[in-house]
């Protein structure tokens, strides 16, 4: 075996994908990586101030490498218009990849849904909905693309998808809520029909080597979780533990991310338990951050932080400062520890703020 070049492990570590492994293995990075979205308004503003299109190059983002299957040649997109027709949609609509209708609500990144089982009458039609089995799509180019990123320096992320949220917005939010009660077998088949195409994602993303599998669904409001602890662990839970454990026991490496707005203190220790790696947004505004850290900090990684529903929006960029400071200060300056905006900045972030969040995040984030 040829010895080790300390020029050439150093200038590893210094990459993106070298500060990821040492920040969710709880060592300190050379520097926290950080990263954060604009709405389309915001993002040309932001644009027009910086002088050029590249956000994430100018503010030195944190930039990972994505993978998705292909569609194969010959395989046509499932066609949804019969769950339409006769329907009077608003101007503007469009359909999702699972034929939800998706009208514009003229406020931002926001969407009204109309579900095409919204008025379902028996289990079958669930049973019976269309979705396109993963198992025809392509993945066999994925080992080539995280080869690549990897030889570039860069951390290899891969969407599994979202269970609670797209069965809902199949069914429609009221339908799907009065059947995990009432109907808890119609709940149960969307679930299971979701997960089982989001298993088949999950472990071919595994075996072509992926950092991290992203996953989530938005199940709090901003007092607490939306569902019951025993709900909450039979339908969604449970299915998530799953897909987890099947992916891991292909590659022990990979680290699992979970999105869920709002308070889901309640369900974190269930997350953790299940194999939960990194957990995004961590909102200051709802939920206590010192806690869960107190927890789980030795082994969980937070990815956010950044309040858009407060400091962001309304604080100063000396408040900005302040924040990222004392983020980093509690929770990672032995890893574990990426920074982001709690959501999308919306457009009344003023770009001093900006300005400021990215400077504090190279400033007090920088430890080589």
């Amino acid at each position: 075996m040829a010895p080790s070049n300390a020029s050439e492990d150093r200038a590893v570590m210094l990459t993106d994908l070298g500060c990821f492994r040492a920040t969710v293995a709880h060592e300190r990075p050379a520097r926290i990586l950080y990263s954060g979205g604009f709405v389309a308004d915001l993002h040309a503003r932001v644009v027009d101030h910086i002088g050029t299109d590249d956000i994430a190059g100018h503010y030195g983002m944190y930039q990972p490498a994505h993978l998705a299957p292909r569609r194969p040649d010959g395989l046509a997109p499932i066609d949804y218009s019969p769950y339409w027709e006769g329907q009077d949609l608003p101007e503007g609509t469009t359909f999702d990849a699972y034929g939800v209708a998706m009208v514009p609500s003229g406020y931002y990144h926001f969407w009204g849904y109309v579900s095409p089982l919204r008025n379902a009458t028996d289990i079958s039609e669930l049973e019976n909905y269309p979705i396109d089995d993963m198992r025809d799509f392509d993945f066999s180019h994925l080992p080539a693309v995280t080869e690549q990123a990897h030889a570039e320096g860069r951390v290899v992320v891969a969407f599994v998808g979202h269970m609670y949220e797209t069965a809902w917005q199949i069914r429609g939010l009221e339908q799907f809520l009065t059947d995990t009660i009432e109907r808890p077998s119609w709940a149960e088949c969307l679930l299971e029909r979701l997960a089982e195409q989001n298993t088949v994602r999950a472990l071919a993303y595994a075996a072509a080597g992926a950092d991290v599998l992203h996953c989530g669904d938005d199940v709090a409001t901003q007092a607490a979780s939306m569902f019951s602890p025993a709900l909450w662990r039979r339908l969604m839970h449970s299915r998530w533990a799953r897909i987890w454990e099947a992916a891991k026991a292909i590659n022990p490496g990979i680290r699992i991310w979970y999105h869920s707005d709002g308070n889901i203190t309640d369900l974190v220790d269930d997350l953790v338990d299940a194999g939960l790696d990194i957990l995004n947004p961590l909102q200051p505004e709802c939920l206590d951050t010192d806690e869960i850290h107190r927890r789980h900090g030795s082994h969980l990684t937070f990815d956010g932080t950044i309040g858009t529903q407060s400091t962001m929006p309304f604080g100063t960029p000396d408040d900005v400062r302040a924040r990222v400071r004392e983020v980093i200060g509690k929770y990672g300056r032995s890893g574990g520890l990426m920074i982001a905006p709690t959501h999308v900045l919306e457009p009344e972030v003023p770009l001093g703020n900006i300005d400021a969040l990215f400077e504090a995040c190279r400033e007090y984030g920088t430890f080589e």
